[in-house]
């Protein structure tokens, strides 16, 4: 079969199976709706179930889709630019600055004094600057290097880590309980403004993004080999590396940390459509939302009427799912 038809039927059915596992989403939860309900629902703008599926159930598919599609979008280029498969969008510290921007904003009640808005903000504050000192730390005679990016980050992640768990220490009971829970994750975000801007920025990031897929491929398989065919490996870095950083900055300052959606999914998805980022990128995208709507969807029906933070859902099927490619790759090395 061609490669182009190829990936056109992969790309068509991920987007159907993301389609249909937004209807599962829309008719899941403790306020159980069928399915042949949802349209006549839908038209009657009076009903409460209009209210639930506009105001409550739907940002949330929203906010899966463009968080979900940001980390496996950042996951699968990463872990491209710096061939290594265990690289993901929190390693290069960013998850850590936001944890700590926004225990700092509960601990000092910014987010009362000001208004709930500045946890957000405080989460973006604190990963634009980790995101700074890890490309100017990384900076050695103008050039960009990469190895060291990935080593900075990790220590940014450490120190930030430390002192949140001192804020931790110090901190009420109360605040320690709110500083846990944003950690964990969840996508209940009421502001529906924040929710389509962030997916605008998930859409305009995946364009700008696949402008280099010529660029990733040939990085892919080294900077060095990059360089000969012309490219310049050290600005297209550069621009990639701004691009899904702060994209994972607002994602994480929006719905917490939510883990392993960039580091599992763009190992799945090489299994079935191979290494070339023209498929790799966009299927990436669609398989984070569908992987994170399908978290939400266990995360707010296994316990109802109460609702589990997703970062539980998300490290747990993607821990169990990471430990069966890694067993099933070294079953084909011995076979």
């Amino acid at each position: 079969m061609n490669n182009k038809i190829k990936w056109i039927l992969i790309t068509a059915a991920l987007f159907l199976v993301l389609i249909l596992v937004s209807l599962l989403s829309l008719t899941s939860g403790e306020f159980e709706i069928s399915l042949g309900q949802l349209l006549p629902f839908l038209l009657d703008p009076s009903s409460m179930e209009y209210s639930v599926l506009m105001n409550i159930r739907l940002p949330r598919i929203l906010l899966g889709i463009a968080v979900g599609g940001i980390l496996s979008m950042a996951g699968v280029v990463l872990q491209g630019i710096y061939r290594n498969p265990l690289v993901e969008p929190y390693t290069l510290g960013i998850s850590g600055g936001a944890a700590l921007g926004v225990s700092l904003s509960i601990v000092f009640q910014l987010h009362i004094i000001i208004g709930a808005f500045m946890l957000s903000l405080s989460g973006f504050a604190g990963a634009f600057v980790a995101i700074f000192l890890v490309y100017f730390l990384s900076m050695k005679k103008g050039s960009l290097s990469v190895n060291k990016m990935l080593l900075i980050g990790v220590m940014i992640s450490f120190i930030a880590s430390s002192a949140m768990m001192f804020l931790l220490s110090v901190s009420t009971v109360e605040d320690v309980h709110s500083i846990v829970f944003w950690i964990m994750g969840s996508l209940e975000e009421s502001n529906t403004m924040l929710i389509y801007a962030l997916l605008i920025g998930a859409f305009a990031g995946l364009l700008l993004v696949s402008l280099f897929v010529r660029e990733l491929n040939a990085i892919r398989i080294g900077e060095d080999q990059a360089r000969h065919l012309g490219i310049n490996t050290g600005v297209v870095i550069r621009i990639l590396f701004v691009i899904l950083s702060l994209l994972t900055g607002i994602c994480v300052s929006v719905v917490g940390i939510i883990g392993f959606v960039g580091l599992i999914i763009p190992h799945v998805v090489r299994l079935f459509v191979g290494t070339d980022f023209r498929i790799l990128l966009p299927c990436s995208f669609l398989g984070g939302g569908i992987f994170l709507i399908v978290c939400d969807i266990i995360a707010r029906t296994i316990i109802s009427p109460n609702e589990l933070p997703i970062g539980v859902i998300t490290g747990i099927l993607g821990g169990i799912f990471f430990i069966i490619i890694l067993h099933r790759s070294k079953t084909l090395e011995k076979s």
